[in-house]
Formats: structure tokens, sequence, C-alpha cells
């Protein structure tokens, strides 16, 4: 009878491979961190989790995480057997009266699906303060007794004058010579370039104001005014915006210390003070004393809103529905690669048992496996995806299962042609004439010599699936809505453009996982080179 005892030992060839593998440094740490990625996402709710790790409360302990609790369970017989809210349940006064009670929450104490409360992100609550320093540009003509005419938006620059029409510029103003040179000259007809003047109110001290005249030509008729413009002596201040955020003791502080330096002093309080009835829900407006000017201020409350960017507590923000993304990107790891290596697995086992048989008979059983493959190839995969998904639903099994359904025919396509190589071998024939069976003949003398195509697909077929994954989500045809996805979160980032941390942490988790991956599948390919094998004698 014969014996069909498995007894594996590794042949110097594999040892070889191995070696050369562990030779390649890139290929070796790539596999590490990938291997340390996916153990990780494995004790996800270790690491993220709404459910406490441990839970002590009226005498009893509990592992929540590990365990469906109701309320049943926690209060008293009778009680609602509803889900629990662990949170609630420990800010309550039920709990923190017996200092016997203990919890303790894992890393990040948010689940996947959890919508965050806004009141705990109140701290972060912002006011944007926009100051618009005034900027005052007037226009008057001066006759020849530098009397004001036809004045423009002038009232600011002669205070306490409510009719600037009629007046003489030298009364408000302390003008130099050289000023009132130009201006004769010009009333004279000639010509001049353009000039600028500094010029002292007469008897407001420290105001000041810019004139500029502009460049004119001689002319043979006399000018009836010479026409002036008014400045402040500065030059323009842009507007620009002050962000305020709130201690949890009330006080109000500015964001920028490099913005806050442009306040005056004198002003700061006047400004904190606005900030803080922002804060209380009001929106106020106001005209601040600014460098010998004014300057409008308005104020806006901006309420916490999702999504929303990365704070403490929450390294890489919240979605547009109030779910932690480090929680939804460290579970769609875990789903994202057990998706990929069950695909990756299935394909290869039923790719190889397909391929195998083609290759080894040949033959009628090839030619009809053939054409049986390209007719089930052709059929187009979206829509069938999309006519389950419309019939049955979405489901994490259903979309492995409809994967797995097309995922093989490139395995098979590699493994026939392996096979037909192989089965000519006199290993092959010498199996054949000791009358070993087809099928022990095929998995253990022919596929041991010819898995070199099977381990280097492998990578290459995860990193297809997971991708593939990502993609149906990110069109809508993949999981389940509540499901953490990597896909799902590039949706929402397509939908808010603006909120760069679901565009970034998402795409960079989807990047290392294909680098790592990638990185193993070359130094797998580059291990199982024959050419490193060969010697030339």
């Amino acid at each position: 009878m014969m014996s069909f005892k498995w007894k594996y030992t590794i042949s110097p060839l594999t040892r070889k491979r191995l070696q050369n593998f562990m030779r390649i440094r890139r290929a070796r740490w790539s596999l590490v961190a990938l291997v340390a990625l996916f153990t990780l996402s494995l004790f996800s709710e270790l690491i993220c989790n709404s459910r406490p790790l441990y839970l002590r409360f009226k005498g009893k302990s509990f592992l929540p995480f590990a365990q469906n609790l109701t309320h049943a369970d926690l209060l008293r017989e009778g009680a609602e057997a509803g889900r629990i809210n662990f949170k609630a349940l420990v800010a309550s006064d039920e709990f923190k009266e017996d200092k016997n009670n203990r919890v303790l929450w894992t890393p990040v104490p948010y689940g996947p699906g959890e919508v965050l409360d806004a009141a705990h992100l109140r701290a972060y609550r912002t006011v944007r303060m926009s100051v618009v320093p005034e900027y005052n540009v007037g226009r008057l003509n001066l006759l020849s007794g530098l009397t004001v005419v036809m004045p423009v938006n002038c009232e600011g620059f002669f205070p306490g004058t409510p009719v600037v029409e009629g007046q003489r510029l030298d009364e408000h103003w302390v003008l130099p010579e050289e000023l009132k040179s130009t201006l004769q000259t010009r009333l004279a007809g000639g010509a001049d370039a353009a000039r600028d003047f500094i010029v002292e109110h007469a008897s407001q001290a420290g105001q000041r104001a810019r004139i500029t005249l502009p460049a004119v030509v001689a002319r043979a008729a006399l000018p009836a005014s010479v026409r002036l413009t008014f400045r402040q002596p500065d030059p323009p201040e842009l507007p620009f915006q002050l962000i305020f955020r709130q201690k949890p003791d009330g006080q109000v502080y500015p964001v920028s210390s490099k913005m806050w330096q442009k306040i005056p002093e004198k002003v700061r309080p006047k400004i904190l003070g606005l900030a803080q009835e922002a804060f209380d829900g009001t929106a106020p407006q106001a005209v601040v004393a600014w460098k010998g000017r004014v300057a409008e201020v308005s104020c806006a409350l901006s309420e916490i809103a999702w999504p929303f960017p990365p704070v403490k507590g929450h390294w890489m923000g919240i979605d547009s529905a109030g779910r932690d993304v480090f929680a939804r990107v460290l579970y769609g790891m875990r789903t994202a690669l057990l998706f990929g290596l069950i695909l990756a697995v299935w394909a290869m086992a039923f790719g190889l048992l397909i391929g195998s048989l083609q290759g080894y008979f040949g033959g009628w059983v090839d030619i009809a496996g053939q054409r049986l493959t390209e007719i089930w190839s052709a059929l187009p995969f979206l829509y069938v995806m999309i006519f389950i998904g419309a019939a049955l639903g979405r489901s994490f099994m259903l979309l492995l299962i409809c994967y797995s359904l097309f995922n093989w025919i490139g395995v098979s396509y590699y493994m026939r042609a392996e096979f037909l190589r192989l089965r000519s071998r006199s290993y092959v024939e010498a199996a054949r004439c000791q009358g070993l069976s087809a099928p022990r003949i095929i998995f253990f003398h022919i596929l041991p010599n010819g898995l070199t195509p099977l381990i280097t697909l492998f990578p290459f077929s995860l990193i297809g699936a997971v991708g593939s994954l990502a993609a149906l989500d990110f069109l809508g045809f993949g999981l389940p809505p509540l499901s953490p996805s990597w896909g799902e979160l590039l949706q929402q980032a397509r939908l808010f453009r603006w909120a760069w941390w679901l565009i970034l942490f998402p795409s960079a988790a989807l990047f290392v996982v294909m680098l790592l991956t990638v990185i193993v599948g070359e130094g797998l390919r580059d291990a199982f080179d024959p050419r490193q094998q060969s010697r030339m004698e």
C-alpha cells in the first residue's frame, strides 16, 4: 500500500534562493515592514476602539473590547439590553462615585464607525478677525492764491473743517518752500516732472500727508488751477486676518504671534475684547485707532464642522461624517490586506489547478480548458460587479467571491506554460514508468519545480487586489458604506478638495503598502532568477 506521508525538506536550490533574497536588503526590510503593518492591523481593536480594554464597574471586571456587553450585563437584571455608550458611562456620576471603578482605554479611544461629539473639540473653535486698515486718498485743485476748489474725498485731511471748498491750503498744512515754488511754476504754465512732498498739519501734531503732483508740459495759456493728490505718508497696509482660539478657562489668545505683532500695543485689549464677544456668539464689528488713522475690524466665529483638520487626539483629522481618520485608515489597512491575501491565495490555488491540468494532460483537455478560459475572460468584469451589487447588495464576502471568479485567469496561463515545459522532463517520465498517479506526479514532482512563476507573481497579485478594492470603493461599487476603506476616504476627498488630510493619509497608506509589496516582488524575482544559479565553465 502506497504511503502519502508528507516529508518536506528544503532543497539546496531553494536554500540558495532564500539566501539570495535575504541578501537583498531593501526586499528583506520591505518584507519585515509589510508583515509588521499587517500584524499591527490585525490588532486594530487594541489600538483604536470606542470600547475600553478593561472596565471594572460595581465590583465586576469586564473586557469590553472582546465582549458584547449590554446594559443588563453592567447595571442590573431587567435593564434594557441595549448598546452601551462607554464614554457616557465613564462620565456619569454613578461611575465616578465609586472609587473602585476603573477603566482602561485604547491608545486611540475612537472606533472606525464612531461619530464624534463636536463638544469635545470646542477648544479648537476659532474666531477669524479681518483687519482692514484705512488708507485715504483725496484729490483737490489749487487756485493761484492756494485756495482749495473741487475737493474729492478730502475730509480726512482737513479735520474739524466741515466744508473744505474755499479753504486756504497753507492755513491747514505747513507747505515747504520747494512745494510753493513748484506750484508757482505750474500756475505760470511751466513744464515740470512728477513730484512728491511730505507735509505736516499746522494744528494736529504728528499728522502728516503725502502730496503728489503729476507731470505737466509747458503750455501757452495759463492754467486756472493745479491738481494735487493727498495720500497718507506711509505705503498702504494690506488687509490681513487674525485667528483666535479660546483656552478651557475662557482666555482668548491669537494663534499666530507673527500676525499679532502687527497690532499696535494700545489696540490689543480692544481686539481681544472683540474676539471674546465673537466666542460668546455675536459677530462684532468696530472701528479702532490704527497708527495715526483707523481700521475696520470684523469677527466671525468658526464652529466645529466636519471634515476637521488634524488636532491633538485626532492625528490624521476627522472625515466628513465625524469619524476619526486614523482609525479608519488602520482598519482599512486590515480590510485591504486581508482581501488582497485571500484573493491572491485563491487566485494562485485555482489558477494552479486549472493551469496544471491543462499543461499536464494537454490534448483535448488543454484545448477545451483554453477555450472556456478565453470565453470567461471576455466577460466584462465591471458590469458583472455592478449587476451583482445591484441585485444582491454590497458585502465583503460577495465582493471577494465576485473578484475570485475572474482573478485566477492570468495565473492559469503561467502555470499551463510551466507544466507544458516540465511534463517532458526525464524525471516525469521516470515517475510515469513507476506507475505513480497523475495527482502525485503533478503535485509532488512537477509542482515543486514549477513554483517560480507562482511565487514571483504572488506579490503583484496582492497589489492588484488591494488597488482594485480601493478603486471599487472609490467608484461606489465596493464594500458597504460604513466599512472602513481607503477608497471611501479618497471618495470623500474628491467631494471636499480643501480637506488635504483626506487625500494625504489614505493615499500615503496605499502608496506605502504597494511600494513595499513591489519591492518584495522584485526581490523574489531577482532571487529566483536562474542566471544567478548558473556559472560559466
